[in-house]
């Protein structure tokens, strides 16, 4: 009985942060990218995956690594493991204090 993975072993994706509005929950997408067989050509599959994010230090635009877990809820069976690299925050302007005098 030949297995595919070693034991112990959990996969690991690569993705960028398309949304962090939840609650200790991140939308992830992947692309992926695959020469075509008779083309050549490059093609682009993208995906999203919901993951979990304990300590709420992923923000959108943030390059992650996610690793595979036990279901966590409906839609959820990956977490957080790593921020790869941090993207250039951009200052929020405060939309209610600054009216017309």
């Amino acid at each position: 009985m030949a297995e595919t993975q070693a034991k112990g072993r959990r996969k690991e994706l690569i993705g960028h942060v398309v949304s962090n509005r939840m609650n200790k929950t991140i939308v992830v997408q992947v692309v992926r990218r695959k020469a075509h067989p008779l083309y050549s050509r490059v093609i682009s599959k993208a995906k999203k995956f919901y993951a979990h994010d304990e300590n709420r230090e992923a923000h959108v635009g943030d390059v992650v690594r996610l690793e595979e877990t036990r279901p966590l809820s409906k839609l959820k069976r990956w977490k957080l493991k790593e921020v790869l690299r941090k993207t250039a925050l951009v200052p929020e302007v405060a939309a209610g204090g600054e009216g017309k005098s």
